[in-house]
C-alpha cells in the first residue's frame, strides 16, 4: 500500500468509521484506529464547546453534547486549522432547533465574536485628518472585523446574562427584528445593537456608498432630519472604531 492510499484510508476511518478502510489498513492497526477516531471526534468536540460556551449554557450539557456529537458525525473538518471547524456549528443549531430561533443566534454571537477577537489588526484614524476630507465624496473604511446579523429573537440579552453569570431572561420573540453588530476594537471584541437607521447606513457603507449616497438615501427614509443624524452616526462609529478610514 502507498503512502497516499494508507493517508485516504486512515482519513476515511476517522470521519467516515470506513469498516472497507480500517480492513484495509489490517487488522492488527484496529485497536490504535479506534484510540484515534474516539480522540478526533473528541477534538471537534472540545473545539465547539470552546468557541459556543454560551449556547452550551442555555441548552445544557445533555443537549450541547448530543447537538456536537450529531455535527461531528456529519461535518468533517474543511479548513487547515481546528479553528476553522467551528464555522458551520451555527447552520447546524439552526436546523434542529428551528423553533427556538435564540439557539442559532446565540451560537452566530459566540461565533462571531471569537472569529472578531482574532480578526486583522487596524490602526486607529487620525481625527486630524477628517478636517481635508470632501464628505460628499468620502467612502468609508470599516473594521475588518465588522460583522452583522438580523436577529428575530432576545439572544443578545440571553447571551449578555450568560456571561456575566446571571440569570437569563426567558427567551422571546423581538417585536421587530434587530441588526446586531460585532466588531473587535483594540484588544475586545463587542457588539451591541443598531437601530433601523443606522443599520441601513451601514449596509450602504458596506456596499462602497460614499457619504455623500448615504445622506441621500437617509434623507429619502426619514428626511431632512437624516443628514444631522447620519453625521451623528458617524461620530459614533469613529469613536468605537467601526469606521478605521476614510478614502
Amino acid at each position: 500500500m502507498s503512502l497516499l492510499a494508507m493517508q485516504r484510508d486512515f482519513r476515511a476511518w476517522l470521519s467516515e468509521v470506513s469498516d472497507d478502510a480500517a480492513l484495509r489498513l489490517g487488522e492488527a492497526a484496529r485497536p490504535g484506529l479506534e484510540v484515534y477516531h474516539d480522540n478526533y471526534r473528541a477534538a471537534l468536540a472540545n473545539c465547539l464547546a470552546e468557541v459556543f460556551e454560551r449556547v452550551h449554557l442555555w441548552i445544557g450539557d445533555e443537549r450541547f453534547r448530543s447537538t456536537t456529537a450529531a455535527h461531528v458525525d456529519v461535518t468533517p473538518p474543511r479548513g487547515w486549522t481546528l479553528d476553522a471547524y467551528a464555522a458551520d456549528f451555527p447552520e447546524t443549531l439552526d436546523l434542529l432547533f428551528r423553533d427556538d430561533p435564540e439557539i442559532a443566534e446565540l451560537g452566530w454571537l459566540d461565533l462571531a465574536l471569537s472569529e472578531a477577537f482574532v480578526g486583522p489588526d487596524v490602526g486607529a484614524i487620525d481625527p486630524g485628518q477628517l478636517s481635508e476630507v470632501d464628505w460628499d465624496r468620502a467612502v468609508l473604511r470599516l473594521s475588518p472585523t465588522l460583522a452583522t446579523q438580523v436577529f428575530r429573537s432576545n439572544a443578545a440579552a440571553i447571551w449578555s446574562a450568560l456571561s456575566a453569570a446571571g440569570t437569563p431572561p426567558p427567551a422571546a420573540l423581538l417585536p421587530e427584528p434587530a441588526t446586531i453588530l460585532v466588531w473587535r476594537k483594540g484588544f475586545t471584541a463587542r457588539f451591541r445593537t443598531a437601530d433601523p437607521i443606522e443599520a441601513k447606513a451601514i449596509g450602504l457603507a458596506r456596499s462602497g456608498a460614499n457619504f455623500g449616497m448615504i445622506c441621500a438615501a437617509m434623507v429619502e427614509q426619514i428626511g431632512e432630519e437624516a443628514v444631522a443624524a447620519t453625521g451623528q452616526f458617524l461620530g459614533h462609529w469613529l469613536r468605537e472604531g467601526l469606521v478605521v478610514g476614510v478614502d
